[in-house]
C-alpha cells in the first residue's frame, strides 16, 4: 500500500456493511489503505444519545472523524463521502486542511433543495409500509428507527432548511473530485456545479450518464477508473 489512506464516510442510512465490496475494490484499484467506519448511531456503533443537531454535517469533522484520525494516528488522508457523507467529507477537508491530501464527493448535497426534500418524503412513505423497516434493522439492529427518523426529520425540519456548505467550501485547499449521477433522485446537477464553483482548490467534475444516487454501485468500474485517475494525478 502506498499514498495517503482513503477514509470513507457513509450516507444517511448507511454503515460499513452497506458499502458492500466497494472498500475492498477501491483498495485493490488504488493500492491504498481504505478505512470505513460507522458513525455514532449507525451500523455496529453505539446508539446515539439524542437527535441530530442542525450542524451535524460540519460537526462530524471535529467529532467522530477526528476521533478516528487520532485513534489510527492518521497524519494525512484522502476523504471520500457518499451523499450526506460527501458534505461531511467537505467539512473534514476544510477542518483538517493540512492533513487532507484529496477530497472526493459522490452524490453529495451542497445545500437543501426541493428535489432532495421531496425524495426524502417519498422514501419516508415507503419505509412506513409493512416490513420495510426490517431492511434497515438488518444493518442497524434496534437503532433502525432512530436512523430513519434522524434522516427524515432532520432534513425536513425548519432548523435545517437554510443549511449549506458555502462557508466550508472556500476552506478546501486540496484537489477535489466531484462525482454525480445525471439522474440522481436526491440531488440535481446544481449540487456538483456548486461544489466546483465554490471550492478553492483544483476541482474535477465527473457526471455519470444513466446513473442515480449510488454511482459506486450502479457503475462501479467507471467510478473506480475515475477515482484512480484522480489519485494518480
Amino acid at each position: 500500500m502506498h499514498g495517503a489512506p482513503i477514509v470513507l464516510l457513509h450516507d444517511s442510512l448507511g454503515c460499513v456493511a452497506l458499502w458492500r465490496d466497494f472498500p475492498e475494490r477501491l483498495a485493490q484499484a488504488s493500492g491504498r489503505r481504505v478505512i470505513a467506519y460507522d458513525r455514532l448511531g449507525f451500523g455496529r456503533s453505539a446508539a446515539h444519545p439524542g437527535t441530530l443537531a442542525p450542524g451535524f454535517v460540519e460537526d462530524e469533522a471535529t467529532g467522530g472523524f477526528q476521533a478516528l484520525c487520532e485513534q489510527l494516528d492518521l497524519s494525512e488522508f484522502v476523504v471520500l463521502g457518499h451523499s450526506v457523507g460527501g458534505g461531511m467529507a467537505v467539512a473534514c477537508a476544510a477542518a483538517h486542511a493540512q492533513a487532507c491530501q484529496g477530497l472526493i464527493t459522490e452524490s453529495a448535497q451542497a445545500f437543501v433543495d426541493v428535489l432532495t426534500l421531496e425524495a426524502i418524503r417519498v422514501a419516508d412513505r415507503q419505509f412506513a409500509e409493512p416490513g420495510q423497516l426490517q431492511r434497515l434493522q438488518k444493518y442497524h439492529g434496534d437503532k433502525a428507527r432512530w436512523v430513519l427518523r434522524a434522516w427524515v426529520d432532520t432534513w425536513l425540519s425548519e432548523a435545517f432548511s437554510q443549511w449549506n456548505l458555502d462557508a466550508r467550501l472556500p476552506q478546501v485547499q486540496c484537489p477535489m473530485l466531484v462525482l454525480h449521477g445525471d439522474q440522481d433522485e436526491y440531488g440535481s446537477l446544481h449540487h456538483p456545479r456548486h461544489f466546483a464553483e465554490r471550492a478553492r482548490g483544483k476541482v474535477n467534475l465527473h457526471v455519470f450518464e444513466n446513473c442515480g444516487h449510488v454511482p459506486h454501485r450502479e457503475h462501479p468500474e467507471a467510478v473506480l477508473a475515475v477515482i484512480g485517475a484522480f489519485l494518480a494525478g
